[in-house]
């Protein structure tokens, strides 16, 4: 079962990865074409990481379900399912706006999506507690 594990984390850390920086990279290629008016390389990068990360994050969640599975579905591990599940549907939205920006619509500020990045990195923090501490 160690093996599981370390995929799953390591696709964790990859699908985080994106989770932290597409909301920001979504600023920058949000400034970046008002300036061009057109699709330039950072909104290459970000759609780019987004699809990546997808694939990381269908291992992160069999792999994840894998080990509940193994743990016997402990109620620690429904709840930290939970969590994912918010996360997974943040992600969802966040290639939403991915597939908008990609058309050329920016209509978020960039206050909103700092604060829409910040909601993930609670997310993530909720997730390491639960599955630390076990409180359940």
């Amino acid at each position: 079962m160690d093996w599981v594990k370390i995929i799953h984390l390591l696709c964790v850390m990859g699908w985080m990865t994106s989770i932290f920086a597409v909301p920001r990279a979504l600023i920058y290629w949000k400034r970046e074409y008002a300036k061009l008016g057109e699709f330039g390389p950072t909104g290459d990068l970000t759609v780019r990481l987004y699809r990546f990360s997808a694939g990381l994050a269908v291992i992160a969640i069999a792999t994840g379900l894998w080990l509940g599975w193994d743990w016997g579905f402990a109620t620690w591990v429904w709840v930290k399912l939970g969590m994912v599940t918010l996360l997974a549907a943040h992600y969802a939205w966040t290639g939403r706006l991915v597939l908008r920006a990609k058309r050329g619509v920016f209509t978020e500020s960039d206050m909103f999506l700092r604060i829409f990045n910040e909601i993930s990195v609670v997310g993530a923090i909720a997730v390491l507690w639960v599955v630390v501490v076990k409180p359940f």
